[in-house]
């Protein structure tokens, strides 16, 4: 009744693991080498209809901005410093005028002069 199980060799033993090894690695590095692409929209869209949005005449400050952007479903603990950068680049642009404040603290409204240019030229526009 008593049975043994089949012996087998060392050589064979040892054999397995190291050709499953090589596999592995070769899976960590296929999927280190794919960029991942961020699902939704930027940061700086995501500022830029915060802004749109507000009508506060003397523009929306920083933490406005932080609390329409935590209501969205952004993560701004973690990404706090992402929107100040955003925040910068969208000045340095012309995007967004900064009212008051330096850097990326203070108050922020849309550029009205980016807003008319877009807007067609014709004949009638004199009268509206």
């Amino acid at each position: 009744m008593a049975e043994t199980a089949p012996e087998v060799p060392a050589a064979a033993a040892a054999a397995a693991p190291a050709a499953k090894a090589p596999a592995k690695k070769a899976k960590k590095a296929a999927s280190a080498s794919k960029a991942r692409k961020p699902s939704g929209p930027s940061v700086t869209e995501l500022l830029t209809k915060a802004v749109s949005a507000s009508k506060e005449r003397g523009g929306v400050s920083l933490a406005a901005l932080k609390k329409a952007l935590a209501a969205a479903g952004y993560d701004v603990e973690k990404n706090n410093s992402r929107i100040k950068l955003g925040l910068k680049s969208l000045v340095n642009k012309g995007t967004v005028v900064q009212t008051k404040g330096s850097g990326a603290s203070g108050s922020f409204k849309l550029n009205k002069k980016l807003e008319t240019k877009d807007k067609p030229r014709c004949c009638w526009s004199f009268y509206s």
